[in-house]
């Protein structure tokens, strides 16, 4: 049985000619060739004609321009992918000064799909009001890290909470050949999977507040972080990219309801706050009450112990100072 990973296409590693190398030979078979017309044409003057070498010099002129276009060079973390008559023959990796059959075309598109392609790019752009550049020799790919910072995302949230989430993604290719052969444009779908993972996975956590031991956006930046790059090499190794960091650079609520949820966080923060201040009020009054029992400084009944209590938890919980009245006479009066 055939399964669909069966028909990706896999990068093979090829070395061209040596461009210097090939450089000295096409000089001298153009030195040659200037030569033998320049024979031939003196022969003709003398009225000795060289019919065949004649042909062969001319013939040999238009050949040799084919074949001054097979050079080309790569820089450090640049890959030429080489196809011959709509056949993958492999790629060159390593960077220099190189020649090749002057017949590999520049991919799978060709030059001319390449400049449709381009100004199909610029009037899209044009419209939208941003550029997006696009090189023309296809057969020529970028091994470099590359970034994309994502825009910000209007989303749901588990909980259905509509809020704005962004990330960075540092990527770059790894196989060559399926970034060429598999997809249609490679960076044109880094950055459309990149928008729908990021969707997909603010759908699958809440924003904060979640149940206990529950991952949510706000709490566990690492976590989500990790979730998103595993969803991105996922959805990307069909294009022969691998992703080196998928990070979160924006997340809060949506406008509409930021000042209702900021609202909410405040009263939070105040339970909080006096759920502390009473367990700390508790915790004091108990101390006092035993301190008294254990040294014996003085003898309280319960009714005395619950009036002692509510002044102790009346100045330990009150926002403001409070002002005691000094009692002169005693306890019971």
């Amino acid at each position: 049985m055939v399964t669909e990973r069966d028909t990706w296409n896999k990068e093979q590693s090829v070395r061209a000619c040596n461009g210097w190398v090939m450089l000295v030979v096409y000089i001298l078979l153009l030195i040659g060739d200037v030569a033998l017309f320049i024979y031939c044409a003196a022969q003709g003057s003398k009225g000795e004609p060289r019919v065949l070498l004649s042909v062969l010099s001319v013939v040999m002129l238009p050949v040799l321009i084919l074949l001054m276009t097979g050079f080309f060079t790569l820089q450090p973390n640049h890959a030429r992918v080489l196809v011959l008559f709509g056949k993958y023959r492999g790629t060159v990796r390593e960077s220099g000064f190189y020649w090749a059959n002057p017949f590999y075309s520049n991919g799978p598109g060709g030059r001319s799909i390449g400049r449709l392609a381009e100004v199909i790019t610029k009037i899209e752009a044009a419209k939208s009001g941003t550029q997006r550049k696009r090189s023309l020799a296809r057969n020529k790919i970028s091994l470099r890290v590359r970034t994309i910072n994502g825009e910000k995302l209007k989303v749901n949230d588990k909980r259905g909470n509509p809020i704005e989430i962004a990330a960075v993604l540092v990527w770059r290719v790894r196989d060559t050949a399926q970034a060429m052969f598999d997809v249609d444009d490679y960076q044109l779908y880094v950055e459309t999977q990149s928008e729908s993972a990021l969707r997909h996975l603010a759908s699958q956590y809440s924003y904060d507040h979640g149940e206990e031991n529950e991952i949510t956006l706000r709490s566990n930046v690492d976590e989500v972080s990790a979730a998103l790059k595993t969803q991105l090499e996922e959805r990307l190794s069909r294009a022969g990219v691998t992703i080196e960091e998928a990070r979160l650079t924006h997340l809060a609520y949506a406008p509409e309801i930021a000042q209702l949820m900021l609202r909410r966080q405040q009263a939070e923060a105040i339970i909080a706050a006096r759920q502390k201040i009473v367990q700390g009020a508790v915790s004091m009054v108990d101390m006092a009450l035993k301190d008294l029992a254990e040294k014996h400084v003085v003898q309280l009944d319960d009714e005395r112990k619950a009036s002692m209590v509510s002044n102790l938890m009346v100045v330990l919980c009150g926002e403001s100072e409070v002002h005691p009245v000094v009692n002169a006479g005693t306890l019971y009066t």
